[in-house]
């Protein structure tokens, strides 16, 4: 058993989520994170709202409310779209509480100490009708590196690499088109050239692991070569105070987004561990040796946001233990473990087109869950997600995969097995002898226990998926050949028992499979077979209050669970005379007429 971090992308809090984010971040983390856990590992599965950011203010401007009534309007959305989707976080929180401004003020201290927050005079931008400050991602202009002509302020799309707004090519406004005006500023710049070697180190000994997925690795690496100082501090009075003497008290001073974003899934941890009442707890995952198990953590994450966590976010666990070339020592948390692995994935298109909520492309997640349920969506995002290159969804192919994969592959197999179980005998039959085709079939829904799971272990879910599937074809085809549906005489009726014995058994075997990937479908299918209880666990909601005096009158919502009851990835025999009755459907057939309609909403959006 190993002690496995599932650390899963922050949502910013700027509005509720759309298909293409929840490709990226949400149900591959997900679907691992069951697995993993039906493996046996000891799973700690957190996220929260990033919500700290001048968009915020931006947006919470345009609306007329404050930056904090919008991310808890945004907040709230996005944890019930999250759960009701199904991804199983031990916690999902925000970054608006008292205890994560704690723990980033805490690494941020000790960065400082440690000699690696660099005080620096920049160039920052201000809007010369306004007077206010411009966020660099409001700032677009031409990639002085790759030419693209609407390369953002902190960072190209295009090419990858990490920007500052004054980098760009006759930069422009975002908010209102006009030329920013650039004046002297102040702030704090992660000395990052001086943590190149330990970097480079690190991410030499992660490609000869062999693990990462080529396009990260390579990508990771590629971006030391032009290694800088990164500014941590912005003109904002939205988000964390800089904790250090003589900053504490400027209003217009905080901490970068970025540098207090990926420290969230630290400071999720410890809130976890602190609300189960064991505030050390989270040690086990992030600081070697307080455990005899290996400690392995996981990021998972859209390709846009693989700088700050093969560069950004571990330059920062290496500078508070002071493991650069200006040596140091741990603060009060330790010498904290750095990525295993950064899970990205490419991105999703719609239609042929990017997603853009500002222009009406998108189709948000609340609206597929009200619409089609979970199980759908998550199946596709599975199957036909960007998990290794851009992919595309349409309507066309999300109609079609459901009707002939779900409905009429695994729903079908489960439906007339339980149809023929519930006419012939109305409970789980005794089986006599297996046949050579009997034994062939239970081998190939065995074999695919390793098979799915090796391939869901290396984080390859559209391969584990495409063969769980395959299997369901296998035992489709077992029908196919034994045509119990044939053996009526009184002469048949074991064989006919031993038929539907081994039909159900393999149904069983496979809900237990695809239970990472359709975890509501799941819970139906083990109550059609004649399964008590719930048969995997979901999260809940639960409204919270702070844990300090700076937020305990706050009460807001976070998603956590249960999941201690999570069945183990194995066969589990049948229960011979388990009632049986006759099955309702498991997934719903799309009338071909849905494609139309929602293309229809589109162009009207």
């Amino acid at each position: 058993m190993s002690k496995i971090l599932s650390a899963v992308a922050w949502p910013y809090a700027n509005g509720p989520r759309h298909l293409g984010h929840v490709a990226g971040f949400g149900v591959p983390s997900d679907v691992f994170s069951r697995y993993m856990r039906m493996a046996g590992h000891d799973v700690l599965m957190v996220s929260g709202s990033d919500e700290h950011g001048t968009p915020i203010l931006v947006l919470a401007d345009q609306e007329g409310v404050t930056p904090q009534e919008l991310v808890d309007k945004n907040h709230a959305i996005i944890a019930r779209e999250l759960a009701d989707l199904g991804c199983s976080y031990d916690l999902y929180t925000r970054t608006t509480t008292a205890n994560h401004y704690s723990v980033a003020q805490e690494l941020f201290t000790q960065v400082h100490a440690n000699g690696y927050m660099i005080e620096q005079t920049t160039r920052g931008a201000i809007s010369p009708s306004t007077g206010r400050t411009l966020p660099d991602r409001y700032i677009e202009g031409t990639c002085p590196i790759c030419g693209y002509a609407e390369a953002r302020g902190d960072q190209c799309d295009n090419c990858g690499n990490q920007l500052e707004p004054t980098d760009l090519i006759d930069p422009k406004s975002k908010i209102n088109g006009e030329t920013p005006e650039f004046i002297e500023t102040q702030h704090f710049f992660l000395d990052l050239p001086s943590l190149a070697d330990a970097l480079r180190e690190w991410l030499e000994g992660r490609e000869a692991s062999g693990t990462w997925r080529p396009n990260v690795i390579k990508f990771s690496l590629n971006i030391l070569d032009d290694i800088r100082p990164r500014a941590m501090t912005r003109d904002i009075d939205w988000g964390i105070p800089v904790p250090l003497e003589g900053w504490e008290d400027q209003q217009t001073k905080r901490l970068y987004v970025w540098f207090d974003a990926v420290i969230g899934y630290l400071s999720a941890s410890v809130e976890w561990a602190r609300r189960l009442g064991e505030p050390d707890r989270w040690r086990e995952w992030w600081v070697a040796g307080t455990v005899p198990e290996a400690q392995d953590s996981y990021y998972f994450m859209g390709k846009d946001n693989i700088t700050f966590h093969s560069q950004i976010w571990p330059a920062e666990l290496l500078a508070y233990a002071g493991r650069g070339a200006k040596g140091g020592e741990p603060g009060a948390f330790g010498e904290l473990n750095l990525p295993t692995e950064v899970v990205s994935s490419e991105y999703l298109t719609m239609e042929g087109k990017q997603f853009s909520s500002s222009r009406g492309h998108v189709i948000y997640i609340r609206d597929v869950l009200e619409r089609y349920g979970p199980d759908p969506i998550r199946y596709f995002i599975c199957a036909a997600g960007p998990e290794n290159q851009d992919s595309n969804f349409t309507w066309a192919e999300f109609v079609q995969r459901n009707n002939s994969e779900l409905v009429a592959g695994w729903g079908n197999l489960v439906n007339r097995t339980g149809a023929m179980i519930a006419k012939n005998f109305g409970e789980i039959p005794q089986p006599g002898a297996l046949e050579p085709v009997d034994e062939a079939v239970r081998a190939a829904t065995l074999r695919a226990f390793d098979t799915v799971g090796d391939l869901l272990a290396k984080q390859r879910i559209k391969a584990a998926v495409g063969e769980a599937m395959r299997a369901v074809g296998d035992v489709n085809k077992y029908v196919t050949d034994t045509e119990p549906f044939k053996l009526k005489g009184d002469d048949q009726r074991e064989r006919l028992a031993t038929v539907l014995h081994t039909l159900i058994q393999c149904v069983s075997d496979l809900n237990t499979i695809l239970a990472p990937f359709l975890p509501h479908a799941s819970n139906r299918v083990h109550a059609f077979i004649g399964g008590e209880g719930e048969f995997t666990p979901m999260p809940v909601i639960e409204d919270v209050s702070g844990l300090d005096d700076g937020d305990a009158d706050r009460t807001y919502p976070i998603i956590t669970g249960e999941y201690s009851a999570t069945p183990r990835w194995e066969s589990r025999p049948v229960r011979v005379g388990a009632p049986i009755a006759k099955p309702t459907g498991v997934f719903v057939k799309l009338d071909e007429s849905v494609v139309a309609e929602e293309l229809e909403r589109l162009q009207q959006s």
